[in-house]
């Protein structure tokens, strides 16, 4: 099997944590480039993960020939520049999410990519495992019933005022962090965009939403709820804090679990029907290998973008209504 050869911008801990792992175990990736904010960091990840070259600038990357694929795990503020840059370097780029601060970014980041003749797929990688797919497909075939209603919770600990993810100008809060999963999970599962959207926020003193809840109503009579925050106790090294967990009910039952998003291993949901519970388990492998080898085969031209571009600009509108909704 050919390998594409990818090159990561950054060295962030998504990066290293999930994403550079789940590439060395894809079956047709190459860990070819790294490139830092100095040297010493492209270099530290290139003895840690096998990578061929360190580069310690990302122009130095980009301009890479042999450079196919890149992943940007950069800070959401930075998304648009070099997801931009990467696609004018004619690389096809793996972003992680949210893709932009808004629909109207998103879409000309999808032009930039049509018009250079590479491929944007935006980094969900949770939407490329077999949990997610099961409980689709337990949608699909109706065990439920007709969905009337579904709940997405996803609520971590907070972080010190230093983490990106707790300042204004990084973009961060709760609903670029967070709330990005519930949306794309409550699209992907009702493959309904809402009519009406309602939604309120806790602030904090530097001005994000540490705490998000939205409601939607859909034209099918569904209607939908989301939580998201950054509330529980402060994150330390030793402990990382969550509550992650889903409800989606029908006319004749019920769907939920206390797992979802980017786990792995054997996760199970529970199905209840007339009053009788089933619990079925998945074998889920590291999504973030999923991820990776979906974007592979889409490059080698055998499959179409798991994510696409139509899901994707959705969702970016469905996060722009909430944020006005919440005056962010």
């Amino acid at each position: 099997m050919s390998k594409i050869k990818w090159g990561v911008l950054g060295t962030a801990g998504i990066a290293k944590n999930q994403t550079i792992p789940g590439m060395k175990e894809a079956n047709n990736c190459e860990l070819y480039a790294i490139a830092g904010r100095n040297m010493e960091k492209a270099v530290a990840f290139q003895k840690d993960f096998g990578f061929d070259k360190a580069y310690g600038s990302y122009e130095e990357l980009l301009q890479d020939p042999e450079v196919e694929a890149v992943y940007i795990p950069l800070p959401n503020t930075l998304h648009y520049e070099w997801t931009i840059k990467a696609l004018e370097a004619k690389k096809h780029v793996l972003c992680e999410k949210p893709l932009a601060p808004s629909g109207e970014v998103v879409k000309q980041m999808i032009e930039a990519a049509e018009k250079n003749g590479v491929l944007l797929m935006e980094a969900f990688a949770y939407l490329h495992s077999p949990f997610t797919k099961a409980i689709k497909e337990e949608i699909g075939a109706k065990t439920i019933g007709d969905v009337v209603y579904m709940e997405s919770t996803f609520i971590t600990s907070d972080y010190p005022i230093s983490n990106i993810r707790m300042r204004r100008d990084t973009l961060g809060g709760c609903l670029y962090d967070l709330g990005c999963y519930n949306t794309t999970q409550i699209l992907w599962m009702l493959e309904e965009e809402p009519e009406s959207v309602q939604a309120i926020s806790e602030f904090s003193e530097e001005k994000i939403d540490v705490y998000t809840t939205a409601m939607m109503n859909f034209k099918s009579g569904k209607r939908a709820v989301m939580h998201c925050g950054m509330v529980l106790a402060t994150e330390t090294e030793e402990r990382f804090d969550r509550i992650d967990s889903f409800r989606i009910h029908g006319t004749k039952g019920s769907i939920k679990s206390e797992v979802q998003f980017n786990q792995c291993g054997q996760l199970a949901y529970t199905i209840n029907v007339g009053g009788k519970e089933e619990v079925k388990v998945i074998d889920t492998p590291q999504n973030y290998r999923l991820e990776v080898e979906q974007f592979g085969r889409c490059i080698q031209g055998e499959e179409e973008l798991h994510v696409s571009h139509e899901f994707t600009l959705k969702n970016a509108k469905l996060m722009d209504r909430i944020f006005k909704e919440i005056c962010y």
